[in-house]
């Protein structure tokens, strides 16, 4: 008779509780089965893998030394977080991943109590933890804070400003570096005995001293690669790290894929810490998956794709991407202009500007994320004569605000800002919306703001970016590919400020900024078959604004509408300031601006979405319908 099927591990584990139960060797097997599950999803849902991939054992480790909830694991950005949703009861819902009334990418408070904070944008997980500790200690909610943090995040600015917040008050706080940069494989065996043993059996006070005692007992080339793991945290003093100058016990190097260090690690820092903790935790990403590890980028993004070749599943298109359309135009301004130059922060693929960057290496710089320093770093190019173009997500490109007013705007300096991801970006979701660019880049004095309508308008915009020397610019465009139009050889700078004519029509006239201007034009054909086709504009410029072309638009028309991918204090507000400074509200004149709702909206796909937002085509022709007064009978 056959044996009886032995249950999945994972299948016990519907909470992180039911880990408590488990033995040190079920932990491992659980891990194992963790990774092929996430793997599994991810095949089905498409999105980050290689993170995940590269926490499996950290993720396990955490859960059964910790009590979450009530224990406060906070990941950072949120990349990593797919194996911890599976154990925090939402593994039956993690093949809907970024779809439609799915779970979200990223951690999410409204989603689960395991999610404590919510993340999209890097380096956030420290000022977290430091805040649920503290109000722990004011008598809020009770529990250990653990914060996740990745090397790379760590580059940002706000990471040490709370280390140093953190070291200060001295307060007990776990901080993880997640380092899956730098490889120590090769000394993993040898440490892994040694810091067992001591993390098992030896005093508090020695866990300080282990890597470098364990580094000792190595041969001389494996000493060597240790020696590299740890350069990045060599201290400003001598004789301390940088955490500890910081005020942290910092414990490490640590192989986060050996739950045999973890476990009894973990154990021993949850019983016997009391101020501020930094676990040097070395992982790898895309860990146990050949395909994602041999990637360049170790599967961090990916669309669906097949488990066992790893071949991914992508809807063929002859349209290239507004992304790429940037980069080669950039690339081909700057073979005959030296002063070119590209800056990104930490996404130059998801920039284009890894391809300048093989074509021009000395010109392009990836600052790390750090989008302030960006910025800055930008600005004194320009000082120093250069051209420079800075890349980056319309949602990362919040986060260096304070640097754009000051260093750029108030001192007219030529940055030329490639704002990629505008407007609704799909399985993203609200964290990674370009919705706000427009109204808080409009509003500064001496700035050029543009949007592409299509993919033929970005390669103009590019060049016009490129040809203004004496003051800021800059140029907006979707993620996703083009609509297919025919490719000028070359960019021609545009008229600042100057718009066009798509259609002439009657009665109505639509002003559109950007890509809802192919959903405008699929809204005039349904108009047009009711005899009432509206004249179609494309604006290009948001500042400075085509004055003539609008008050044209006012004379020859009974109500202009304006359409754009951005949230309310953007394009169509400084359309209504101009028309309320000429008076023409005085006289009647019906003006409304279709603009992104003042809401969140949850990820979907970028057709959902602007379905959600009421920004396509059959939402266009309703409010070209309802402005004319034109009652149309509600579909049964």
């Amino acid at each position: 008779m056959d044996a009886k099927p032995k249950t999945p591990i994972l299948d016990r584990v519907k909470l992180p509780s039911d880990m408590k139960a488990l033995s040190d060797r079920e932990l491992k097997s659980l891990a194992d089965e963790l990774r092929a599950e996430t793997i599994a999803a991810v095949s089905v849902t498409g999105g980050h893998l290689g993170a995940g991939l590269g926490v499996v054992e950290l993720t396990v480790a955490l859960h059964a030394v910790f009590d979450a909830p009530r224990d406060k694991i906070i990941w950072d950005v949120g990349h990593q977080c797919y194996p911890h949703k599976i154990l925090t009861g939402r593994r039956d819902r993690i093949r809907t991943l970024r779809s439609k009334g799915g779970l979200s990418g990223f951690t999410k408070r409204s989603e689960s109590p395991y999610d404590p904070f919510g993340a999209g944008h890097s380096s956030t997980s420290i000022s977290a933890g430091l805040g649920f500790a503290m109000a722990r200690e004011l008598g809020g909610d009770p529990g250990d804070a653990i914060a996740v943090i990745g090397d790379g995040a760590m580059s940002a600015g706000m990471a040490f400003e709370a280390l140093n917040n953190a070291g200060h008050l001295g307060k007990r706080l776990f901080v993880v570096l997640n380092d899956n940069e730098m490889s120590i494989a090769p000394p993993v065996g040898a440490l892994s005995s040694y810091l067992t043993r001591l993390y098992t059996e030896g005093p508090f006070q020695d866990l300080r001293a282990a890597a470098k005692g364990a580094v000792s007992l190595l041969p001389e080339p494996f000493q060597e690669g240790a020696r590299r793991a740890k350069e990045m945290l060599k201290g400003m003093a001598v004789g301390g790290t940088l955490f500890e100058e910081l005020g942290f016990t910092y414990v490490g190097p640590v192989d986060g894929h050996d739950l045999d260090q973890l476990l009894p690690l973990l154990r021993t820092l949850k019983a016997r810490a009391t101020g501020p903790m930094l676990i040097h935790v070395v992982t790898k990403k895309g860990k146990g998956y050949a395909p994602a590890e041999k990637r360049a980028d170790k599967g961090h993004a990916t669309a669906r794709f097949d488990v066992v070749t790893g071949a991914q599943v992508k809807t063929p298109t002859n349209a290239p991407s507004y992304t790429r359309v940037f980069a080669e135009s950039l690339m081909r301004l700057a073979e005959t202009d030296d002063k070119i130059v590209a800056v990104t922060a930490a996404m130059p693929d998801g920039t284009g500007l890894n391809l300048f960057a093989e074509r021009f290496p000395r010109r392009c710089f990836d600052v790390g994320i750090a989008e302030q320093h960006a910025v800055t770093f930008s600005a004194g190019l320009a000082a120093g004569g250069m051209k420079p173009f800075c890349a980056l997500y319309s949602t990362f490109l919040q986060r260096g605000y304070d640097q754009v007013v000051h260093d750029v705007a108030i001192q007219r300096l030529p940055v030329r800002f490639a704002i990629d991801r505008a407007g609704l970006v799909g399985a993203d979701g609200a964290t990674h919306a370009g919705a706000y660019d427009v109204a808080f880049l409009a509003n500064l004095p001496g700035f050029v703001v543009m949007a592409a309508a299509d993919e033929a308008e970005l390669v103009h915009m590019v060049a016009t970016a490129a040809a203004l020397d004496d003051r800021p610019s800059a140029f907006r465009y979707p993620r996703g590919e083009g609509s297919g139009v025919e490719m000028p050889e070359t960019g021609t700078p545009l008229e600042i400020g100057r718009g066009r004519i798509i259609a002439e029509g009657g009665r109505v006239a639509i002003l559109s900024f950007g890509t809802r201007l192919a959903e405008v034009l699929k809204a005039r054909e349904a108009l047009a078959a009711r005899g009432l086709a509206p004249t179609v504009a494309d604006a290009r410029f948001a500042k400075p604004l085509d004055r003539d072309l609008i008050l044209r638009l006012v004379r020859e028309h009974e109500a202009l509408i304006c359409v754009e991918e951005g949230a309310v204090g953007g394009f169509g507000s400084h359309v209504a300031q101009l028309l309320s400074d000429e008076g023409i509200f005085d006289r009647g004149f019906k003006f409304r601006s279709m603009v992104l709702p003042d809401t969140f909206i949850d990820h979907a796909s970028p057709e959902d979405m602007y379905a959600a937002a009421g920004m396509n085509a059959p939402e266009i022709e309703a409010k070209v319908l309802e402005v004319l007064g034109v009652v149309v009978a509600k579909r049964a």
